[in-house]
């Protein structure tokens, strides 16, 4: 027993030690790479699903070509083709071999006979149900195809390239470019097109997790005799490029531009719809572009080429950088600021890193701060705390607002015919406001509104456009979308909401989009200063529609008024020709006579001098007379004071020509030599 007992008494001190190695031990500290949280976050790149990531890669390409040849100040042609690649092809392209399924129902998408006897019982009833329609003489609609049951690992690829004539990149950056996530050279306080400064790299990396193929880029700068050509994929753990093939290849043709050709996975028919309209908004809102748009299937039914043409050379000016107003920094940015600037005292700095802080108002500024601070005192040398006074007087103090010169809209002449050319509308109005502000940071918007046109569904067809780039998902919240649908009185312009082909187009440019959501999709309603500037520009559009439309109405009431006088010319002028002839046969039987004018037109009614004819014509005449009159006297009262004047575009001449080119928001004038 003792024994027993002896051998129990160490069993305790092990049941401590076992729960003492149960417990968890202390994680080592972690840390994920840019493209590692892209990777798992993609939806925050717009690369929710299959379908939007085919979208998504559309957009970003075709916008980093607009920003490449406009950098350069060259009229954009930009290429973009999609191509659907099968599964047997796409196997082939990633050296597997296609296998035959050995075990049916090991899959997703098997249907066993119970299922398949109740579906083909339920296509056989639907046949019967359209058989009867039809011979009732009811609308049938089309039997839908019969799809088989699709499978989750079924997917679609396809290979998206865009090809464009921009600036090009250098060789030896190409790798970090596009393999590299948060690198590159859109950084800095400046109108962009770009959202997170993405682009490709978002696309490279949905390839990688998609199909694991790499990207090719080729590209050439100006007066490079050569084409660099890279096929590389990323190292998302430690976000770098892994180069499968970097080289130099003969420029024969003296190419300049960039050629970006990636395979992933995507959905062309949910999002079809989707990837037409962005390419026909980004061809209103930069008519400057040529587009040429393909998609190639197998099947030849299925392909389409859109070519959105060029209407104008005239292009906007290249957004310029700017520098920060006092009134939008924060304590961070001010801390970047001194440790990047190449100024050696307060005063220096506040004067030339922000806008619109002069000498004196800089000294006036330091002389509030307190007799810590003076002019001469080394910027390096602010502790934290006088930082921090820096940035409570920022805030507190007045200053100027910023200026638009650093912008660049579209322009109400770029934006007229955009909407002319893809639309065709029958009449447009267009508005570019002036530069406003918001939490510091400038921005302009512009307007049109359309009535009619040549796909345009009834009630209202909104336009959307940030930084110069159409916004297509979201629409509901969008500040846009509110403000036509609330705020707009359409009644009082004479446009009927309802019944109406309108279409609302609004483009607003800034330093800073105030973007709502992960997806950057839309601008909020809750912005008072972008809100009043909207309606505001789609005020003075409808008021110029007003204008026209009220002269459009004049002319329709004119030809009414004119087609009833017309109708009763013919019984008025028989009406009248025969007291006429009664009285002339009264004045030539000497039972009444005439004088003076009255006896001259009976002698004439009856040497048939006058006739019915004669009668009608003055009569028209007449009718002519006073509807002119009428019209006339309309215009004036509605405070008209000329006819009606359209637009015209003329076409440039060939190219070769010396000239001088004089441009405004509004219009367009070239001189030649």
């Amino acid at each position: 027993m003792e024994t027993g007992g002896s051998s129990e008494i160490p069993t305790e001190p092990k049941k401590t030690k076992s729960k003492t190695a149960r417990k968890p031990k202390e994680n080592p500290l972690k840390q994920k790479s840019p493209a590692e949280f892209f990777a798992e976050n993609k939806n925050i790149a717009g690369f929710d699903n299959p379908g939007k990531s085919l979208y998504t890669t559309v957009r970003e390409l075709v916008e980093n070509s607009l920003d490449s040849a406009e950098s350069i100040s060259e009229l954009p042609e930009v290429e973009i083709t999609i191509e659907e690649i099968g599964k047997s092809k796409f196997n082939s392209m990633i050296g597997l071999v296609d296998r035959e399924r050995i075990d049916e129902e090991l899959y997703d998408d098997f249907e066993t006979a119970k299922a398949r006897e109740k579906r083909l019982a339920k296509e056989a009833r639907t046949q019967e149900l359209q058989a009867k329609n039809a011979a009732l003489g009811k609308k049938v609609k089309e039997p839908q195809a019969s799809k088989g049951m699709k499978g989750r690992g079924e997917a679609s690829f396809y290979r998206v390239t865009c090809k464009d004539n921009g600036r090009g990149m250098p060789h030896d950056d190409i790798p970090n470019m596009f393999g590299r996530v948060l690198s590159g050279t859109k950084y800095g306080l400046k109108q962009t097109r770009g959202k997170f400064g993405l682009g490709a790299k978002m696309a490279l990396i949905w390839s990688k997790m998609s199909t694991g193929l790499p990207i090719e880029i080729s590209s050439s700068m100006k007066g490079q005799s050569y084409i660099s050509f890279c096929r590389l994929d990323i190292d998302i753990h430690r976000n770098i490029p892994h180069i499968h093939l970097h080289e130099k290849r003969d420029n024969k043709e003296r190419w300049c531009g960039a050629e970006i050709q990636v395979v992933i996975e995507g959905n062309w028919t949910t999002y079809r719809s989707k990837i037409l309209h962005y390419m026909r908004q980004m061809a209103v809102i930069t008519p400057y572009a040529q587009f040429l748009f393909k998609f190639v299937s197998d099947t030849s039914d299925k392909n389409v080429t859109i070519r959105f043409a060029r209407r104008t050379d005239i292009m906007p000016p290249v957004p310029a950088e700017t520098k920060y107003h006092p009134s939008a920094v924060d304590l961070l940015l001010i801390k970047r600021l001194i440790s990047e600037t190449s100024k050696e005292n307060l005063l220096q700095f506040l004067q030339h890193e922000f806008v619109n802080i002069g000498k004196s108002y800089a000294e006036r500024l330091i002389g509030e701060m307190g007799p810590d601070f003076s002019p001469k005192m080394a910027v390096k040398s602010l502790t934290s705390q006088q930082i921090v006074r820096i940035h409570q007087l920022f805030r507190q103090a007045k200053f100027d607002d910023p200026s638009g010169d650093c912008l660049s809209p579209a322009g109400e002449y770029n934006l007229r015919l955009g909407i002319i050319k893809e639309l065709h509308p029958d009449m447009v109005a267009t508005y570019s406001g002036s530069a406003q502000v918001f939490e510091g940071h400038p921005f302009m918007v512009e307007a049109g509104v359309s009535i009619g046109g040549k796909d345009v569904k009834q009630g209202l067809n909104i336009f959307r456009f940030a930084n110069r780039i159409p916004l297509l998902f979201e629409q509901g919240a969008d500040v846009v979308t509110r403000t036509a649908l609330k705020r707009i009185n359409w009644n009082s312009y004479k446009i009927n909401q309802a019944q109406d082909k309108i279409g609302v187009f609004v483009s607003i440019v800034s330093t800073k989009i105030p973007f709502k959501g992960t997806g950057k999709e839309y601008i909020g309603d809750d912005i008072s200063e972008i809100a009043s500037a909207v309606k505001s520009s789609i005020q003075q559009c409808c008021i110029q529609l007003k204008s026209k439309i009220v002269k459009k109405i004049q002319a329709r009431v004119q030809q009414e008024r004119k087609r009833n006088l017309s109708k009763y010319i013919p019984d008025a002028t028989g009406a009248i020709y025969d007291v006429l002839r009664e009285m002339a046969q009264l004045h030539a039987s000497k039972k009444k006579r005439y004088e003076d004018e009255d006896a001259d037109v009976l002698r004439k009614v009856s040497t048939h001098s006058i006739t019915k004819q004669t009668l009608s014509e003055k009569l028209a005449k007449h009718v002519e007379q006073v509807d002119y009159e009428m019209a006339l006297e309309y215009a004036t009262q509605s405070g008209v004071s000329e006819e009606p004047r359209e637009a015209i575009y003329l076409q440039s001449l060939e190219d070769g020509k010396n000239f001088i080119d004089f441009h405004s928001p509004v219009f367009a004038f070239r001189l030649y030599q």
